[in-house]
Parts: C-alpha cells; structure tokens; sequence
C-alpha cells in the first residue's frame, strides 16, 4: 500500500529550486542535524535537514508513488461522503477481503484477528496468484478483479474501492459552448426589462448565433434541451421565477464576496433612512386620514433608536435634522413610562448611576451620543446642502450607502419590519406593506394625528424595542448571550470607557438653514419679509464675512416658524430672536409652504395684495374648516404644535411684541368702528376662554364635520 511519508537518507533525491539533488551524507553537528547533497555536475551543498525538509524551495522525489496535493484522485472523504449507507458497507466488506488477500486477516492486523484466522488458502506468506483465485472463487468475481481492487487499495486505501461516479454536469455542458454563451448573454441583456418568457429568449438566442457564426455553424439544441439549458443557466442569473425587482437586486451584487462595517463602540456608526408607514394617520384639520413617512436614526453598534421624527406625505431636509439633533439633545420621556424605559439625563445607564431620590429628573426617550460616521442613502434630504452643511460643522463624516443596496442600511431596514409587525399592524388604518395585502377601508379606521402617532411609536421603541434581546447582538467574546439595545449600550460604555457627549447647548441653531442678508435701516428681508429686533448691527457697519455672501450677515432660519428669526451678535455672541413684522397676525408658527400658499390665494382674490392680507385669508380659510387640499392640510399638519417644533431651541432673547395695528385688526376681521377706550375695557367672561379638555375638542370637531 502506498503511504504518504517518504524515507530520507542516503539516497534520497530532492528537487531544490528547480535543480535535482541526491543526498550523500548525513551528520549531526552541534546546530542540528545538516544533509550534503550532490547535483548532477559533481557540485555539493551544505543545508540543514530542517531547510530541506520544511522549506518551500525543496520538494522530495519519492521511489515510490502516493497521495500528494497536485494529483488527479479527489480526497478520500470527497469519496466517501459521496456513498450511501449500503454503498459505504459494500466498500467495508470489499476492503476486507483484500486485506484478507495481502495479509491472511480481515482486520489486516494479527493482533486482530478473528475466529479461525487465518483461513486455508490466505495464510500470509506464498504466492499471490492462489490467493486472487481463491478470493475469486469465493466472492463470485473474474481474477482480474480482484486483482484490481487490490490495486486500488494499494494506490488510493478504501477510497479506490468505491464505484466510480460520474461528475455531474449540468444541461449547459450537453449543449454546444457558443450557443449556451449566446443565451446567457441574452438574459444579461433582459435584467433591466421587463421578464419575458422562455421561448422568446430561445428565439432570439438561436437568431442572433445565425447571425454571429452563420447558418449551420453551431449545432442548435432541440426545444427540450434549450429549455433544459435554461434552467441551468437561471441558477447563475435568474430571470425566470423570481420577480423582476428581485432578479435586478441579485444582478446588482458586487462580484466579490460582501464587506461590511462592524462597529466597535456606541456613535461610531449612526445610520439614518426614511420610510412611508404602512398606517394611514389623521389630518387635526379636516379629520381625514394622510400619508406619514418616518425617519428614524439607529446606532449601529447598540440598535439603539436614537432619533424619531413623524412627518406627514414627505420628509424635508429640515426635518432630516432635527432627527441628527435628537442625537445630541434626544426628547423628554413621558410620565407614565416604565422605569426601565427611562434614559438618566446624562445618558449613563443606572447600572452604572448612583440614583439619589429626586436627583434624577424625568429622564430621557433615548441615549445621548455624539455621532462619529453618518450613513444615508442618495435621498434628495440626504444629500442636501443643509444636511452636509451641519454635519461637516459638527464634525461627522457622511457615508453613503450604495445606490439601490439597502443591505448597507440592514439594521434600520429591520428596524421597520420590525415595527410594522410588532407595533404598526396592531393599530387602526393599518393598510399593509403592499396594494395586495390592503383592507376594504383601512382610511375610515384612522384616528391617530401625526403627533399622536410620533409618541406611540416612541414609546413603544423605548419600552419593547429597546428592552427587548436581539439576536443581531452578541458580543463574540460571549457568543452565548442575547443582549437587548439599552444592554449593549452599558456593554458599550464599559469596552469604550467614555461617551461622547454635546458641548453646548446653542448647538440647536447650527441645524437650521443659514440665510445670507444685509442689514436694512428697517431691518432685514429674507424672501419678502421683514424682520426686526434688539442686537442688529448698525446698517454702516460692514460684515466680516468674505466670499459669495460678501457683505451679509447669517441669519439662522426655521422653514416650519417663518415668525422668528435667529442671529448672534459679532460682540457678544449671544443669539438673539427676530420677529417678523407680521407674526401678530399669525397668532400660531407659521411655514414657509403656508405663506406661500397664502399669497397665492391673495394674488388670486385681491388686486393689490400684502402678506397681512394673505395671513388673515388663510387663517380665516382654515376657520372655516375648507382646508381641503393636499397642499392645505400638509401646511395645517406642520402648524401643529408638537410639529411646528422639530429642533428644542434654547432660550433665546427676544423683544416685546406690541399690540397689531388698526389696520391688521381689520385685516383680521374685527369691528374698526369700536372705540379705543371701549377697546381697552376688560373683555366679559364669556366662558370661551375656559380650557377644553382632549373629550371635549374632539367631539366639537367631530360635530363640524
């Protein structure tokens, strides 16, 4: 039998870089045991034994032959893994027999030998030919066969035993190679397409290798081999019996096996992306359902939900933002969350927090963290001036994901499956993921408003979804263990030792859009609106500022409050607040969409139109409850309070606002004829200025409509 050792000694051949040696002498020395070899010229080289035996450059010559890595038999346990249970116990039972033959017993080993052995006719020793008969005779078989499983036991062990398999090929290798290339081809081709049928494919294959080679060039398939080839081909590209979206997606995959980033402490990675909610919400306005998108930011290393920001029919780069600022400064948690549920201030876990009675405060809905990398897709609010803007001040990288690979963002993707099925399908106007799983009427169920929604979502990810084990997180010196977010965080915190928190508080202004305007002796105009207040520079004074804005000043603006705008003094730098000369008659926050829609309308009603006229059309328009179009209810949406407020500013200064003009108030509809002094009398109590509770507004707008 063959073996895979090689006896070294005298004698011994070797090629060594790519010339013949024979060893001629051995020696022990004090370094180790060193070999003289002899080339085919007479010449001798010194090495030690452990170069020759152990170093790349050497490679025996065995007298005899035997397994090595480059020959043509696959391994023994590729054969053998191939058989079936009876297959396996025939080759046993035949590798018995020929150790039989050679050695008298069926083990192979005297010291194993079973009752009666060795048998008549197989005593070791003697001739070989006697012993082929014998075996012949007694199994059934020609002498020639067994002489050649002994040959195969010899050269390959058990596994020559084995029946030779036939490599499986697929219908592709039955066909000619030009033709099968051709039909691949023609599949690549239609990935973008629509998915067409096998027999078109086949028709425009066999037409266009006419057209290549010529006529009867290359042997066509019959019908049933092209079909077969088809199939064969689908297991490389698929176009056939997957979807056309999933056959794009798995065409789109890079060619090289999948990289991925791994995170090492909490803010490393944060991830941010924007979906429509699979539940209809309800308009505070004309209590009619709308279409609301959420973004959310996770970090990556935690699935900590850091940042949630409900908007209705789309997502703006301002809100994008604020999402980015509920990171450093993240939202108050409600008063009937549970304990576990509740983040300290400072963000430290309590495992970690000496908790003194009342010095804790209300807590926050989530982690503060400062984050390090932000990974977005190509959205319009991703990519947007403003967005990389504040996180180029702020000093976070921006990372794209790739185009159409939502496999880079597969935290938050699950995220959203995971809300969907654990929270989103629980609740009325829940319309499904797609047209095909939709109810009759979902619209009619939905009551929740935007800001309502926002909270329950809220809540729930602090009290399910971060207390909940992930099997996402593990950390791989303990693969054992499930963690949930709000556990990975305190694991985070313990292998990172710190965490990056905000350094002031004013950051709130840098994620809000920067407006370049000169100082007026009336003050400042942004987009025909004037703003005046306390803290402006003198209209002689000339701005530091260089570049495009040369000239100008930066004034901070809100696009959901047009009513205020926010500056910080060159001297002091301390923020001051702006008013319009209009907000008075606004009476609420007002957005940029708003106004626009309002001068619109007063464009179209007045001849000589102003921005009071046109607030106090589209106040009174809403009053009325006819804000029934799309534009209209998005504006009304964004007015709500809990909405007009995406980014907590601090305080800041601001100047006394004075009583409308005459001329506003009959803008707005009131008596011009009441005197002054009747106006200055203390109002009647009326009983309209008494608060209403949430039972008691929802049932009078429900009586409007």
């Amino acid at each position: 039998m063959n073996r895979a050792g090689a006896r070294v000694g005298i004698g011994t051949r070797f090629r060594y870089d790519g010339e013949t040696l024979e060893v001629v002498e051995m020696a022990a020395t004090t370094a180790g045991n060193e070999v003289v070899l002899k080339d085919g010229q007479g010449r001798f080289l010194r090495l030690s034994l452990r170069e020759l035996l152990f170093s790349d450059r050497a490679v025996v010559i065995p007298d005899q032959p035997g397994p090595s890595g480059d020959d043509d038999q696959e391994l023994a346990a590729v054969i053998l893994d191939q058989l079936q249970e009876d297959e396996r116990q025939q080759v046993r039972e035949r590798a018995e027999h020929v150790r039989e033959v050679l050695t008298g017993f069926r083990s192979g080993n005297p010291e194993l030998a079973r009752a009666g052995e060795p048998r008549p006719g197989f005593a070791p020793g003697g001739p070989m030919e006697p012993k082929y008969a014998a075996k012949a005779e007694e199994l059934g078989v020609h002498v020639r066969t067994v002489k050649e499983w002994v040959a195969e036991f010899r050269r390959h062990g058990e596994a020559g035993l084995a029946a030779k398999k036939k490599a499986v090929r697929g219908a592709a290798a039955s066909g000619d190679e030009r033709w099968v290339e051709t039909a691949l081809e023609v599949m690549i081709e239609h990935t973008g397409e629509s998915k067409p049928t096998r027999r078109l494919l086949i028709e425009r294959t066999r037409a266009r290798v006419v057209a290549r080679y010529g006529s009867g060039v290359v042997r066509q398939p019959s019908p049933a081999t092209a079909y077969r080839i088809l199939a064969d081909l689908e297991r490389r590209h698929p176009l056939f019996r997957l979807s056309a979206k999933r056959n794009r997606d798995i065409a789109g995959r890079p060619e090289g096996p999948y990289g991925k980033l791994r995170p090492t402490r909490p803010g490393e990675y944060v991830l941010m992306d924007t979906t429509r909610l699979d539940v209809f919400a309800c308009d505070p306005l004309t209590l009619r359902w709308v279409q609301a998108e959420l973004t959310v930011a996770m970090d990556w290393y935690t699935r900590c939900i850091t940042g949630i920001r409900v908007t209705p029919v789309s997502t703006k780069a301002v809100d994008v933002s604020a999402v980015l600022f509920q990171c450093f400064r993240p939202r108050p948690a409600g008063r009937d969350w549970p304990r576990g549920a509740v983040w300290p201030e400072h963000g430290i876990p309590r495992t970690v927090l000496v908790d003194i009675e009342g010095a804790v405060g209300p807590g926050l809905a989530s982690p503060p963290l400062v984050p390090e990398t932000l990974i977005v897709d190509h959205g319009k609010v991703y990519v947007s001036e403003h967005l990389t803007s504040v996180c180029r001040r702020m000093g976070i990288s921006v990372q794209p994901a790739r185009l159409r690979t939502g496999r880079d963002k597969g935290p938050v993707e699950r995220f959203f499956r995971t809300l969907r099925e654990g929270l989103l399908e629980a609740l009325p106007g829940y319309k499904g993921p797609d047209i095909h799983s939709r109810g009759e009427d979902p619209e009619g169920d939905a009551f929740f408003f935007l800001d309502e929604l926002e909270a329950v979502i809220r809540e729930w990810t602090a009290v399910a979804y971060h207390r909940r084990p992930h099997a996402g997180l593990a950390d791989p010196g303990l693969p054992g263990l499930r963690m949930s977010p709000a556990a990975m965080f305190e694991h985070g915190m313990a292998r990172a030792g710190y965490i990056e928190v905000p350094r002031d508080p004013d950051l709130a202004f840098e994620f809000l859009p920067t407006k370049w305007r000169t100082v007026q002796h009336y003050g400042v105009e942004i987009d025909r609106r004037r703003y005046c207040g306390p803290g402006l520079p003198d209209p002689g004074i000339r701005s530091p500022f260089g570049g495009p804005a040369k000239g100008a000043w930066p004034f901070q603006v809100d696009p959901d409050d047009i009513t205020r705008i926010y500056f910080r003094h060159p001297d002091t730098r301390v923020w001051r607040t702006l008013v319009w000369e209009h907000a008075p008659a606004a009476r609420m926050p007002l957005s940029e969409d708003a106004l626009a829609f309002a001068r619109k309308l007063a464009a179209a009603r007045y001849r000589f139109p102003d921005d009071r006229l046109a607030v106090a059309d589209l106040l009174e328009r809403w009053n009325l409850g006819l804000g029934t179009t799309l534009a209209e209810r998005r504006m009304a949406l964004r007015m709500s309070r809990d909405q007009a407020a995406p980014i907590t500013l601090p305080h800041a200064e601001e100047p006394t606002v004075t009583a409308p003009r005459p001329s506003v108030r009959r803008a707005l509809g009131d008596d011009a004829s009441r005197p002054a002094l009747e106006a200055a009398e203390e109002p009647v109590d009326s009983g309209d200025d008494e608060p209403l509770g949430d039972d008691d507004f929802y049932a009078d707008a429900l009586e409007d409509v």
